[in-house]
């Protein structure tokens, strides 16, 4: 007769691998998530208990963002951020779903070479070329102007780079069959690739405008016009050449950050299937 293996009484059973993923997920989620409630938490405190170090603000006020809309031109900043990000979201978007498509379906001398040089561009840092592309946007009078802002920050190798791997995904029957009714390569891309790009299209969106928010380093070297401070620019003018106004930064850091997180909860999935479906790992 069979016998059970039994544990010896007292030994608790050890955690199954789920069961420890599960557990590793909360704590890193926890980790990531306090940072944002403390940044949330501490935009109402006052200036004296802003660096209390407690979660709960024992002074509650609102003050902070009423002299944040009212004492600096915030709403500006946030326009100015709106604005410039948007721009390049479309532009790069068209721009880069068009050569990513000639990339991945057009035959011409030099493409995978072409496609490499582009690649490599994402081993080289911004700060290599930040003092180039000052001299260049210089000669063409791109200084202090929302074109200045914009142009330089369309093309990003990884954007083609993405579009390029969806594009290789997608199946050649359909534009084989377009071509064949007599559709040129321009309407078949706009008639029927760009339509089936929409998921990837949607991530990239998502990315770019985030890239752009958050945008401080060149937005700093290209402008001393008051009227073109972008918010992250307008968030480190709280800070002073002694001191730091913690409880006016938070409370600007909390405005800038709120849109931008309700947009990623928003699109959370779309972010997730592009990922999945352009072959990424």
């Amino acid at each position: 007769m069979a016998t059970r293996a039994t544990t010896p009484a007292g030994r608790r059973r050890p955690l199954s691998p789920r069961a420890g993923l599960t557990v590793l997920a909360v704590v890193v989620s926890a980790i990531s998530v306090l940072p944002v409630l403390w940044m949330l938490s501490s935009s109402f405190k006052t200036r004296s208990t802003v660096t209390d170090g407690n979660l709960i603000p024992r002074e509650f006020t609102v003050d902070n963002f009423v002299y944040v809309f009212t004492e600096v031109p915030f709403a500006r900043y946030l326009w100015n951020s709106f604005f410039i990000s948007a721009l390049i979201t479309a532009a790069a978007l068209f721009f880069h779903s068009m050569a990513a498509y000639a990339l991945a379906r057009l035959r011409f001398p030099g493409r995978e070479k072409l496609f490499g040089a582009i690649f490599a561009t994402l081993l080289v840092t911004a700060p290599v070329v930040l003092i180039p592309l000052f001299l260049v946007a210089r000669e063409l009078g791109l200084l202090d102007s929302y074109a200045g802002l914009i142009i330089p920050a369309i093309f990003n190798a990884f954007g083609i780079f993405l579009l390029r791997q969806f594009y290789l995904g997608l199946p050649r029957e359909l534009e084989e069959a377009a071509i064949v009714d007599g559709c040129g390569h321009w309407r078949v891309y706009w008639n029927i690739v760009l339509p089936m790009s929409r998921p990837i299209l949607s991530a990239l969106a998502i990315f770019f405008f985030l890239a752009n928010w958050n945008a401080f380093v060149w937005p700093l070297v290209a402008t001393n016009d008051q009227d073109l401070t972008v918010v992250q620019l307008g968030i480190a003018s709280f800070t002073t050449q002694y001191a730091s106004n913690w409880n006016y930064i938070l409370a600007a850091a909390t405005v800038a950050a709120l849109p931008m997180l309700l947009l990623f909860f928003v699109f959370q999935r779309q972010i997730v299937e592009s990922v999945k479906t352009s072959g990424l790992k």
